[in-house]
C-alpha cells in the first residue's frame, strides 16, 4: 500500500491512496475459493466447482465486498501509521480502478484538536446550597390538600369557580362529531384550567340539569394537529353541581395518599424539595464550571463537527419560530447576526464537548453497562405500558443507545473535575438558588442558549 499526504492544513488531513492490484486478486481469489467450497451447482460435485465458474456468476459482488473491505482496512492502517484521531467519518472517493489494476482513492480527514488540559485545582466556584423552609412544607401540604378534597353535591344552585361539574359533553368541529370529543359522566373543577381556554368560564352560573352549547377554539399548538386552531362547538348537559368540602390537612390525608400519618408525609415533602434543590444546585454548579471551562480554552475545532452542531440548532430555532411565528424582526435582529450568535454558541459546544471529552479519555472514565441499563429502564418508565418496545428502540438502534450513555459519561467527568476543583458552598434562600445568575443580561441569554 502506498500512501501519500497531500494536504495537511489545520486540523484537516488528505491521503491519496493506492492499493495494489496483486493485493486486490489475492482477497478475490481467497473468497472465490471459500464461496466454490460451499455453494452447490447442478452439474457439479461439492467443493469441485471451477474457480472460473464461480467467479462468472458471483465475481461482481465479491468484488463489490473485496473493495469495501480494502478501502476499510487501508483506511485504518492510514490512520494508525500517523497516528491520527479522526473528529468525524473520514471521506473516501474511489478515483480510480478497473479489474486487473490498482486501487487508488482519496481520503479526507478532520482530525481532533491537541491542546493541554493543565490541571483544575485553580478552578474557583461556588456551590449554592438552600434548606428547606416549614413555609414552603405547609404550603404545599395545602395544595396537596386542595388537590385531593372531595365535593358534594349541592341543590339548586349556580356553579362557581371552584365548583366541580359533571358534565355529557359532545363536540363539533365545522357541524361534524370528531373523535376523542365525547364524553359522559366527566367531573370538571372549574378554574383548574385543565380545558380548552374557555370551556370552562362557559359553564359558571350553570345548574344541574342546564344544556349549554360551549363556543371554544382549539389552540394553535394543539396536540391533535387536525384540531389545532379549529373553531368547536361543545354541547354540555351539566349533570350535577357539586361544591369543594374543606380541605383537610391530617393523618386521614396521608393515608389517602399511601402514608402512615401526617408526619410521614411532611417527610416526604421535605424530601421532595430537598431532592429538587440538590438538582438545581447541581445544575448550577455544572454551568459555572462550563463557563469556567469555556473561558480556559482557546482552539481550533473540527469544522465538520462545528457545521453539524450549528445546523443542528439552527433547526431547533426555526422549527421554533415557525411554531410560534416569530420573526428576525420581532428579535430586533438581522438573521446574519442571529445566525453569527449562534455559530458562537455551537463554537462554544463543540470546544467544550471536546475539553469534557479528553478529560475523560485521559482518565480513564468509563461509563458501566449497569448504569447504561439503569438509564435505559428509566427512560422505558417514562412510557407506561410501552416499556418492552422502547428498550427493544434501543437495543436495536447504537446511535440511540450512545445518546444514552452520553449525559452519564459527562456527569461523571463533571464529578472528576469538582474533585479537583475548589468549591465553597454558600447557603442561599429557596427563592435565589431558583434564580437564573444571567437572566437580566443578553451575555447570560446566549449562555442559557448553550446548555444542552
Amino acid at each position: 500500500m502506498q500512501i501519500t499526504e497531500t494536504n495537511a492544513e489545520g486540523l484537516k488531513r488528505e491521503y491519496k491512496v493506492v492499493v495494489p492490484a496483486a493485493s486486490i486478486d489475492e482477497k478475490i481469489d481467497a473468497r472465490i475459493a471459500q464461496i466454490a467450497a460451499t455453494i452447490k451447482m447442478p452439474g457439479f460435485r461439492p467443493g469441485k466447482i471451477p474457480a472460473k465458474v464461480v467467479k462468472q456468476r458471483y465475481g461482481s459482488s465479491v468484488m463489490g465486498e473485496v473493495l469495501e473491505e480494502a478501502v476499510n482496512e487501508t483506511s485504518r492502517n492510514v490512520l494508525d501509521q500517523n497516528n491520527l484521531r479522526p473528529a468525524t467519518q473520514p471521506k473516501i472517493e474511489i478515483t480510480a480502478f478497473d479489474e486487473g489494476q490498482d486501487l487508488e482513492y482519496s481520503m479526507v480527514v478532520e482530525i481532533m484538536p491537541e491542546f493541554e488540559l493543565g490541571d483544575f485545582s485553580d478552578v474557583e466556584l461556588v456551590r449554592e446550597a438552600a434548606e428547606v423552609d416549614e413555609k414552603e412544607v405547609d404550603e404545599a401540604l395545602e395544595r396537596i390538600a386542595a388537590a385531593n378534597r372531595e365535593f358534594e353535591t349541592v341543590e339548586d344552585r349556580a356553579a362557581e369557580n371552584g365548583d366541580q361539574v359533571v358534565i355529557d359533553f359532545k363536540g363539533f368541529v365545522d357541524g361534524e362529531a370528531f373523535q376523542g370529543g365525547e364524553a359522559e359522566g366527566y367531573a370538571l373543577a372549574l378554574g383548574s384550567g385543565t380545558f380548552i381556554p374557555g370551556f370552562e368560564d362557559q359553564l359558571l352560573g350553570a345548574k344541574a340539569g342546564e344544556e349549554r352549547k360551549v363556543e371554544v377554539s382549539f389552540p394553535e399548538d394543539y396536540g391533535a394537529e387536525h384540531l389545532a386552531g379549529k373553531a368547536a362547538v361543545f354541547e354540555t348537559t351539566v349533570k350535577e353541581v357539586k361544591a369543594p368540602k374543606t380541605a383537610g390537612i391530617d393523618d386521614a390525608l396521608a393515608e389517602k395518599l399511601g402514608l402512615d400519618n401526617l408526619d410521614a408525609l411532611k417527610a416526604a415533602i421535605r424530601d421532595d424539595f430537598r431532592g429538587r434543590y440538590d438538582q438545581i444546585s447541581r445544575q448550577k454548579l455544572k454551568r459555572a464550571l462550563l463557563d469556567a471551562l469555556a473561558g480556559r480554552y482557546e482552539f481550533e475545532v473540527p469544522a465538520g463537527m462545528l457545521e453539524a452542531e450549528f445546523e443542528g440548532i439552527w433547526k431547533q430555532l426555526t422549527d421554533e419560530m415557525a411554531r410560534t411565528g416569530q420573526t428576525f424582526e420581532s428579535m430586533e435582529k438581522t438573521e446574519d447576526e442571529v445566525r453569527e450568535e449562534y455559530r458562537a454558541i455551537a463554537l462554544r459546544r463543540v470546544r467544550l464537548g471536546l475539553v469534557l471529552a479528553e478529560v475523560g479519555r485521559v482518565n480513564d472514565v468509563q461509563v458501566a453497562d449497569e448504569e447504561v441499563n439503569r438509564a435505559l429502564i428509566e427512560q422505558a418508565r417514562r412510557f407506561p405500558g410501552q416499556e418492552a418496545r422502547v428498550i427493544e428502540y434501543y437495543q436495536k438502534n447504537p446511535d440511540a443507545l450512545r445518546a444514552l450513555r452520553a449525559p452519564i459519561f459527562e456527569d461523571k467527568v463533571v464529578d472528576h473535575i469538582l474533585a479537583q476543583a475548589k468549591v465553597e458552598e454558600k447557603v442561599v434562600s429557596a427563592e435565589d438558588l431558583m434564580k437564573d445568575p444571567d437572566e437580566d443580561g443578553e451575555a447570560g441569554e446566549a449562555s442559557d442558549k448553550s446548555e444542552a
